[in-house]
């Protein structure tokens, strides 16, 4: 058992003040794998001290220094990376490949592309050629505190991690009670690296204790959360009477849009992005709506693609998926899975239970539905779990129609062979994101969406620019030095 009962306050390892103990769930045993605490208010308030007493002289270090820090941070990264992948599989159930690639992998890439776009920052900028004597300065915000989610640790906190570094805040993190061994082993690094005490701070703990205590703080200067659309509701209400900033991730039920002139993997290509991760993605393409013409190979090709995903023990190398996080999460998706079939969703793959021979751990079966409606709840509720809705559509503009028709608005991904097509559905599409044909956004690009899905971006010089407050100045003196 890993007992890991400390908090890292002002450059060193410290006991709660008031903590309790909770036990950290393997979810592929249904077992203990770790004990951490839960810290209080008391723990909270020290951790935001030590970060609003070390905000003026990291404010005030040159954006080289800190770059340079975070360049120092990625080797001691690379070098613990096995360490990390192990952590991440361990405690969300992440097959161990897809720890080492995916997981661990889109850490080291977000803190590789902030080190660049830091380094190509202009923290100060003329107005323009008709205002000769006004500046625009970028400063950061202050203290900025970072509530992380379970379901891409590494991802969600280097993103946040990454950006608040070359703005100039400093940090105080409360990641997911339920996978935060990934976070504390991160906190080792930045102490290895050398960040100045107080920059950055980790406090575990839940949302109504830790999390309440951090978003409602007068001292913390900005929020960045990631996380169910609910819990952001709530951090917005209680952050509101401070005024800081609010930046939120929240779920989405992306639509992933085949026309009839798709490549032939386009299928094929739909259930394996919303599979990986047991679906346990707010990105991921649950909707898949398909052109009426190719509907009913569609759904052939999607159930047979789903009944070759395999599903077995995170520790075991391979393409196979994992189990869900937690019970709750378990409880949560067999009861959509459930009410699908109820409401008159035509079942073609995979179903209730756990898959066949497994008796012990929160696995779920590759589930696909077609014949979906939104007045069914999976066609309309975020299930983060290994199930895909298909539905047909009819042209275009019922493509667009079906694909609107949500309270979210992340990412939406379109299939056609048809540029023109293409960039028309980009377009009228409401979403943060929309990737076509299989192309992965490239590094730096802004993550985040519309509506229910939160608003903000992470990555890149979007990223950066929402650590930071904008001050104009005229009257500056452009003289040289």
């Amino acid at each position: 058992m890993i007992e890991k009962r400390q908090f890292y306050i002002d450059g060193a390892w410290v006991d709660p003040q008031q903590g309790s103990d909770y036990q950290v769930i393997n979810p592929a045993t249904e077992e203990p794998c770790a004990t951490i605490s839960l810290g209080g208010a008391a723990d909270a308030e020290a951790a935001v001290a030590a970060a609003r007493r070390a905000f003026p002289d990291w404010m005030a270090t040159p954006p080289a220094e800190r770059i340079a820090l975070l360049e120092k941070l990625l080797q001691v990264y690379k070098a613990r990376w096995e360490e990390m992948a192990q952590a991440i599989s361990l405690e969300m159930g992440a097959p161990i490949d897809l720890a080492r690639q995916a997981q661990t992998g889109a850490g080291y890439g977000h803190l590789k592309n902030f080190v660049r776009e830091g380094k190509a920052f202009e923290f100060e900028r003329p107005l323009g050629d008709h205002a000769p004597n006004d500046r625009i300065i970028y400063e950061p915000v202050g203290v900025a505190a970072m509530i992380t989610p379970w379901n891409w640790p590494m991802n969600q906190i280097t993103l946040k991690f990454g950006a608040a570094v070359v703005a100039g805040c400093t940090m105080v993190l409360k990641p997911s009670e339920e996978s935060p061994l990934n976070a504390m082993l991160f906190a080792e690094m930045v102490h290895e690296a050398g960040f100045p005490p107080g920059v950055f701070n980790l406090v575990n703990g839940d949302g109504a204790g830790v999390g309440t205590q951090l978003s409602g703080h007068r001292d913390v200067d900005i929020v960045s959360f990631t996380g169910s659309t609910r819990a952001g509701i709530q951090i917005s209400k209680n952050a509101a009477d401070t005024l800081k900033k609010v930046h939120l991730e929240l779920g989405g039920k992306g639509a992933n849009l085949i026309f009839a002139d798709a490549d032939e993997k386009a299928v094929k290509r739909g259930v394996i992005s919303m599979m990986q991760n047991t679906g346990q993605s707010c990105n991921a393409p649950s909707r898949m709506m398909v052109e009426r013409s190719i509907y009913d190979q569609a759904v052939e090709a999607a159930a047979e693609m789903a009944n070759k995903v395999a599903v077995g023990a995170p520790s075991e190398e391979g393409r196979h998926i994992g189990p869900l996080i937690n019970a709750r999460q378990f409880d949560k998706v067999q009861e959509l899975i459930q009410s699908g079939i109820d409401e008159g969703a035509r079942l073609v793959a995979g179903g209730p239970g756990r898959p066949e021979g497994m008796n012990r751990g929160y696995y779920a079966r590759p589930t696909v539905f077609a014949d979906v409606t939104h007045e069914m709840r999976i066609g309309r509720e975020e299930i983060f779990g290994p199930v895909l809705s298909i539905m047909p559509f009819e042209d275009e503009a019922h493509a667009v129609e079906l694909a609107n028709d949500t309270e979210y608005g992340l990412t939406n991904y379109v299939q056609t062979t048809d540029p023109e097509r293409a960039n028309r559905m980009a377009r009228q599409l409401r979403a943060g994101m929309v990737e076509m044909n299989g192309h992965s956004r490239g590094a730096g690009s802004p993550f985040g969406g519309m509506k229910s899905s939160g608003n903000g971006r992470e990555g890149g010089v979007w990223g950066i620019e929402d650590f930071m407050e904008v001050k104009a100045v005229s009257g500056w003196d452009a003289a040289p030095a």
